[in-house]
């Protein structure tokens, strides 16, 4: 029978664990999560398109991956592709899934920066007879963008506290060494306990982080 609730001595043996699991978590999340800017813009823009071909595929991709759970998605990369030819590594099948998953959410928020754009910035690239290009690089996307920092932040730290969904295949993230590490000792207090410290302390300064970038780039 333990003398204490936690052993700090056992702490302290498990920490360079857990610390390489958080830096290996870290790392997914920011993988995934510029995957997910990048695709993200490219939905938002295909479903703002005049042309059907473009938005309506594009809604339709939006509407069904975000009313489906991210750990069917996951599933289906890991689990199902392979029957049909396209087998993906634990931590591949992880990294595009979360990024995908997340792409639809900043779709929407990629949307409503651009819907808050003036009409007039619109009208003024048309004018000068700006290519879809300048007008999007060099008018459009950095009025539109910088309001929505916020909640771009806010999926990004929403990301990095989903990735415990990866060990559904056998991605060892942060949770999932924890864990093992709880299995191998038949002691979960210390590992548990320091996992969840390790997610509070990133996503506030994450959250720090995102509220410099936002004070940095605002709109005068």
């Amino acid at each position: 029978m333990r003398d204490t609730l936690f052993d700090w001595q056992f702490a302290l043996e498990i920490l360079p664990d857990l610390l390489r699991a958080s830096l290996y978590t870290i790392g997914i999340t920011f993988v995934a999560f510029a995957m997910a800017l990048v695709f993200g813009l490219v939905l938002a823009l295909m479903r703002r398109s005049s042309l059907r071909a473009l938005s309506w595929p594009a809604t339709g991709v939006i509407e069904f991956i975000r009313s489906t759970p991210l750990l069917i998605q996951l599933y289906f990369l890991y689990y199902v592709m392979p029957e049909y030819g396209l087998t993906l590594s634990a931590l591949t099948a992880g990294t595009i899934g979360i990024a995908l998953h997340y792409s639809c959410y900043t779709a929407e928020v990629y949307r409503a920066g651009l819907n808050s754009v003036p009409l007039g910035q619109w009208e003024t690239a048309k004018a000068l007879s700006l290519s879809p290009w300048h007008a999007y690089t060099g008018i459009i996307l950095p009025q539109a963008v910088r309001p929505v920092i916020p909640a771009l932040g806010n999926y990004l730290i929403a990301m990095f506290k989903d990735t415990p969904v990866l060990s559904a295949i056998t991605v060892v993230e942060l949770m999932l060494q924890a864990k093992n590490i709880g299995s191998q000792s038949f002691r979960y207090v210390e590992p548990i306990t320091l996992a969840g410290l390790f997610f509070l302390l990133i996503s506030v300064a994450v959250a720090l982080l995102v509220r410099r970038l936002e004070t940095h780039l605002r709109m005068p």
